[in-house]
């Protein structure tokens, strides 16, 4: 039995010694994977950092946005308007005029002007005026903050609303 024993001993310890090796090579793996997250976390943290836009990169540092009176866009009318955007006129001067100001021309610190090359339909089309009234939205483009969903507006009103927007963007060049 000592020769069974002692053979069985030195298997067991080599058989330890090999766990622990492998044990050892697990954890330095595993430390390794830990560093390599880490660095990469910090590496995107660094660069969300460095890239996210400052105020003076949005369009509310524009030169051209006049601050007269609290008035940011100058909004040239039309000579006639069509009669959805009449109708769209009387529905926006109940609704948008608190906040986006007479035609549309914004109010410094309360809402931006939609006579803006940034509504224009291609980069907002007529859908996201639609989204923004019946959801609100979050503010991206302008330093004014979220703007709440409109209340007692349907989307036939807002489809005048957005007639009436349109024809004075047109009006502005806008197109």
């Amino acid at each position: 039995m000592g020769a069974l024993e002692a053979v069985m001993r030195k298997r067991l310890t080599l058989h330890l010694q090999e766990g622990l090796a492998i044990t050892k090579d697990m954890r330095i793996s595993a430390l390794k994977k830990s560093t390599i997250a880490i660095a990469a976390v910090l590496v995107a943290g660094g660069l969300s950092y460095a890239l996210w836009p400052t105020t003076s990169q949005t369009a509310a540092s524009d030169s051209d946005i006049s601050m007269e009176y609290g008035v940011l866009a100058n909004v040239l009318m039309p000579e006639t308007l069509s009669q959805n955007a009449q109708i769209g006129q009387l529905a926006f001067e109940v609704k948008c005029a608190a906040c986006h100001g007479v035609n549309a021309a914004g109010k410094d610190r309360i809402a931006p002007p939609l006579i803006h090359i940034i509504y224009e339909p291609n980069h907002h089309g007529d859908e996201a005026f639609q989204r923004a009234a019946a959801e609100g939205v979050r503010g991206h483009h302008w330093p004014f903050g979220n703007m709440p969903p409109v209340e007692g507006v349907t989307r036939g009103d807002v489809a005048m609303i957005i007639a009436y927007i349109r024809e004075l963007q047109r009006a502005n060049g806008i197109n």
